[in-house]
């Protein structure tokens, strides 16, 4: 148990060493660090800690349902006026159904069959293994037919228009050059925004209110990417940068369909494939231009720009007069489902109404971080005495674990992107009471060992050894209980949540590895015979 190899000391030795230089480096101005030719990762302060704005946003769900309808009525005109023509009368929205009723008998079979098309399953629905259907056809009495919305199908519109809205937010708050910034769902129809630092809520309330930019625009293939990205572009176009890391694309700079034209954008399943594949719809305006341009330019490359960046550039195969087309590719259904929300993110899906938002003074920040040290200092001052005073030696080399722990916790952080939070704060500083428990269990184990007259060394092989297994199954008994409280918990308590299980997983490193190492050393170059503990 007290055999380590040289390397695997090392290892250990080198990682603990790392822990703690990353931990100080994170304490050191930001100014400094970014000096470094290295990169320093750093974790962040909570909206808490740091102050900023808070923002509670609610989706205007009549307004979807209202757009819904109506998109369902265009829908049935179009169906209706394709060849051969139906004729109809009275198309109107009745509460949650378009209904209408079709002049010739002999043509309600045809008229059914095409708006039977209008009852096929969400394509955001099938990207995640449901089959919701978003309008049922009905026909209470022969030529008249109701096309009505289901509750199901409104419920998964309005998720994804979240979806769509928490993208746009997203990449409206990345504007502020700031990556703190929490955006989360909130229950059904709202979204959450908090961004450390930024006191002005009004500032960041304008900033949501604006348009992500979306144009359809054919790639220019006249010179390579690198011929125009070393000046020799053509005037009329531009390199702009890809979705991926390292692409780039030699765009036009006349956009051939705007974003404004878009009205929707779903993944979906190809039928003859069975492959992830993502479709989108364009209105009239819209289509009869998209029609023009695919006529005009099959087998060129046409780009869709999201805030000028290429986030797709596929080939037209062929003319696309319908409106409406689809993207294929090496797709999954998750990969799908992201294109289509940031396909659509050109607009925001409905208003966003202010429900909520505060500011929060950095005054409370400072206070609470300091609140935070002091609790901290004490509990480790105290925990630290305890240790020495009970156990002797064994408990100043338990004592350097704990500092070693403290710091891994926050180069844990840092690595994970983790931010700092007043209840993160309580966590760590739960965790340094519980950081040497596991030594007390080992502690008390040589105890018994040595009063039935066991050698020192045996005595510390037995309390390593059969105190393991109940170390384990506290920790993991707790670290259960902490990820189950993070997927569950929201804000405050999903930081608490985070910070507490950094902290039980340094708890085990420091006290099973970390201590029984520096034992083992002072076992093979003491050689003791007696032990006061």
């Amino acid at each position: 148990m007290l055999r380590f190899s040289k390397w695997y000391a090392a290892f250990i030795l080198v990682l603990c060493g790392l822990g703690v230089i990353i931990a100080v480096l994170n304490f050191m101005p930001k100014a400094w660090t970014d000096a470094f030719p290295v990169k320093i990762p750093r974790y962040s302060l909570g909206l808490d800690l740091q102050g900023g704005s808070h923002i509670l946003l609610a989706i205007d769900s009549q307004f979807v349902r209202r757009e819904r309808l109506e998109n369902k009525r265009d829908d049935v005109r179009r169906l209706m006026n394709d060849q051969p023509r139906i004729g109809y009368t009275g198309l109107a929205i009745q509460g949650d159904t378009v209904v209408l009723r079709i002049r010739d008998a002999a043509q309600i079979p045809v008229a059914r069959e095409r708006l039977r098309q209008m009852e096929a399953p969400l394509g955001s629905a099938l990207a995640f293994g449901a089959t919701i259907r978003e309008s049922e056809l009905t026909e209470p009495e022969p030529g008249l037919l109701r096309l009505t919305l289901t509750e199901a199908g409104f419920n998964e519109r309005v998720r994804s228009a979240i979806d769509q809205s928490i993208e746009i937010v997203r990449r409206r708050v990345d504007q502020l050059g700031t990556t703190e910034a929490s955006i989360a769902r909130q229950g059904r129809d709202r979204i959450l925004v908090q961004v450390p630092g930024l006191q002005d809520p009004q500032e960041l309330k304008r900033l949501l209110g604006q348009t992500a930019k979306m144009t359809f625009r054919l790639v220019d293939q006249s010179v390579s990417v690198e011929q125009a990205a070393a000046g020799r572009a053509p005037p009329d176009a531009e390199v702009l940068e890809g979705q991926q890391a390292g692409t780039r694309y030699l765009v036009e700079r006349r956009v051939m369909v705007a974003g404004d034209d878009l009205v929707d954008s779903q993944p979906s399943f190809d039928q003859r494939t069975n492959e992830p594949i993502v479709t989108f719809r364009f209105n009239v305006n819209g289509a009869r231009r998209f029609a023009a341009v695919t006529q005009e330019n099959v087998g060129r490359p046409f780009a869709i720009v999201l805030d000028n960046k290429v986030i797709s550039a596929p080939v037209i195969r062929e003319p696309i007069l319908g409106g409406s087309g689809q993207i294929s590719g090496q797709f999954t259904a998750q990969s799908a489902n992201e294109l289509a929300i940031l396909l659509r993110a050109g607009a925001l899906p409905a208003p966003l109404i202010p429900l909520e938002e505060r500011t929060v003074g950095p005054g409370l920040g400072a206070d609470s971080i300091e609140a935070g040290k002091l609790a901290a200092y004490i509990a480790i001052v105290l925990v630290a005495a305890f240790m020495v005073a009970t156990y002797g030696f064994l408990g100043l080399l338990a004592n350097i674990a704990l500092l070693v722990h403290v710091s891994v916790i926050f180069t844990g952080m840092a690595l994970v992107g983790a931010t700092l939070t007043l209840p993160g704060i309580a966590g760590i500083v739960l965790t340094i009471g519980m950081a040497v428990d596991s030594n007390v269990l080992i502690y008390e184990r040589i105890r018994e060992e040595l009063r039935s007259g066991k050698s020192v060394i045996a005595s510390i092989e037995t309390g390593f050894t059969k105190a393991l297994g109940t170390i384990w199954d506290a920790n993991i008994t707790s670290l259960i209980a902490t990820v189950i409280l993070f997927f569950v918990g929201t804000g405050p308590v999903r930081g608490f949540a985070v910070t507490f299980a950094i902290g039980i997983i340094t708890t085990v490193f420091t006290a099973v590895t970390f201590v029984r190492l520096m034992v083992a050393i002072w076992v093979r170059t003491r050689r003791p015979t007696s032990l006061a503990i």
